[in-house]
C-alpha cells in the first residue's frame, strides 16, 4: 500500500502534495483535499471509502497554464446551475442504476486503449463507474469524475479514483502517456469549459501523448430516438449562454415539456396520418432537430431502485425529477449539447500544442485523437 501511494502521488499537481505525504504513509490514508472540486478519502484498501459530504465545486483556482493559447476565464471554471442541477445531481441519484446499464465496452475505445505502449500511465476523465479502468493489463491507470456516487462504484472495484471536475483536472502537467474522454464533453454547458476541459486533457500527458475524445453527435444514426429528447427552451438558454459560449443558437420554439415517445391506437399500432399538412410539419421538425443542440435527455430509475434511497424524494421535491406511474419510474432529466460535424475539431483549433491525428464518426458520436505536440 505504501509503495502504491509513493507511486501513485507523481500524478498529482505539487498542491496536492503540500498535504503532506508523511502523514500519508503513516495512516495510510490517501487523502486528496482540492479546494476545487469534491472530496474523496480512500483508508487502507482502496475498496473501504467514504466520500465527504457533498459540496458542488466553486473551481476558484485553475491548474492550466496561461499564456499558451489556454483558456482560464473565471467564469469558464464556475460551474453553472444547469450542470448542478441536471448533469451532477442526476447522476449522483441515478449512480448504482446507471453503473449496472454501464458494461459494454466501445470497440473503439477498447482499440485505442489496447494499442498503447507496455507501462502507459492513462487517466480516464469522468470515468464514470469504470469500465475502462484496467481494459490494458499492460497500461496503469487511473481515473475521476464529478460524481462521488460514480467514483464509490470504481473505489470498491479497487480503482484508483478520485472526485474532480474535467475543467480543472487536479494532476501534474504531463503526467500520462494517454488520456481518454468518453462521453463526457457533452454536458458541458457552455462552448468555452467544452474547450476548457479539452485543454486540461491535453496538459496532463506528457509530449507524444494521444487524447481520445468522444461526444454525443447531432446526426443520431436512430432518428427516433431524438423525439424522446427535450429541447431546452429560450428560458432555460437563457439561464446559461452568456460570453463563455459565443455560438450562436436557436432557441426552440417548442414549449419545455415531455414530448410524446410515440402516438398508438387502440389496438396498439401506430398510427401515421399522411396529409400535406403534416408533410410540411415533418419537414419543418427535421429542420429544426437539425438546427437543435441543446436537450433534456430522460433517465428512468424504477420505482424500487429510487425508494432506495431518499436522493429520488428529495429531487421529486425539488422539480428536479418527476413521477411516470406508467412506466414506474422516477424520470430524470440529464442535459446534453450534441455535438454537429466539425464542432469537436473545431474547439481544437486553438490548441496550439495539440494536433488532430485522427477523427471519425462512430456509433452515433463524433470522436478525435489528439497529439500533444509540445
Amino acid at each position: 500500500m505504501i509503495h502504491s501511494v509513493l507511486k501513485t502521488s507523481r500524478f498529482f499537481n505539487p498542491r496536492t502534495e503540500a498535504l503532506g505525504l508523511t502523514s500519508v504513509i503513516v495512516g495510510f490514508v490517501c487523502h486528496l483535499a482540492f479546494s476545487s472540486m469534491k472530496q474523496i478519502n480512500c483508508i487502507g484498501d482502496s475498496s473501504l471509502c467514504t466520500v465527504a459530504p457533498c459540496k458542488e465545486p466553486s473551481i476558484t483556482d485553475s491548474l492550466s497554464v496561461s499564456g499558451n493559447g489556454t483558456t482560464s476565464s473565471m467564469s469558464v471554471q464556475s460551474t453553472p446551475e444547469i450542470e448542478k442541477k441536471f448533469v451532477h445531481h442526476v447522476y449522483d441519484a441515478i449512480a448504482p442504476h446507471f453503473s449496472a446499464t454501464r458494461f459494454a465496452k466501445w470497440p473503439k475505445v477498447a482499440s485505442f486503449l489496447s494499442s498503447l505502449p507496455l507501462g502507459s500511465l492513462v487517466l480516464d476523465a469522468g470515468c464514470g463507474n469504470g469500465k475502462y479502468l484496467g481494459l490494458n493489463q499492460d497500461c496503469f491507470f487511473i481515473g475521476c469524475d464529478i460524481s462521488p456516487s460514480l467514483i464509490k462504484i470504481c473505489s470498491d472495484r479497487g480503482h484508483e479514483v478520485l472526485v474532480a471536475d474535467a475543467v480543472n483536472l487536479p494532476y501534474r502537467t504531463g503526467f500520462g502517456d494517454a488520456a481518454i474522454s468518453i462521453a463526457v464533453l457533452h454536458h458541458l454547458s457552455t462552448e468555452s469549459r467544452r474547450r476548457k476541459a479539452i485543454e486540461e486533457l491535453v496538459r496532463v500527458v506528457k509530449k507524444g501523448g494521444h487524447v481520445l475524445i468522444t461526444v454525443w453527435a447531432v446526426e443520431q444514426e436512430d432518428t427516433n430516438l431524438i423525439t424522446k429528447w427535450t429541447p431546452l427552451t429560450e428560458k432555460y438558454v437563457e439561464e446559461w449562454v452568456g460570453p463563455g459560449s459565443p455560438r450562436a443558437r436557436t432557441p426552440s420554439p417548442l414549449p419545455l415539456e415531455s414530448i410524446p415517445e410515440s402516438e398508438e391506437s387502440s389496438t396498439g399500432e401506430y398510427i401515421k396520418v399522411c396529409s400535406e399538412s403534416n408533410v410540411s410539419k415533418d419537414l419543418e421538425a427535421e429542420k429544426h432537430i437539425k438546427n437543435q443542440q441543446e436537450y433534456f435527455v430522460p433517465w428512468h430509475l424504477p420505482y424500487h431502485r429510487a425508494e432506495i434511497s431518499g436522493a429520488s424524494s428529495h429531487a421529486l421535491a425539488a422539480g428536479l425529477a418527476t413521477k411516470d406511474d406508467k412506466k414506474g419510474a422516477v424520470v430524470y432529466n440529464r442535459y446534453y449539447h450534441v455535438f454537429s460535424e466539425g464542432e469537436l475539431e473545431s474547439l481544437t483549433a486553438g490548441i496550439i500544442n495539440a494536433r488532430i491525428v485522427d477523427q471519425f464518426f462512430d456509433k452515433s458520436n463524433w470522436c478525435i485523437i489528439l497529439e500533444k505536440t509540445a
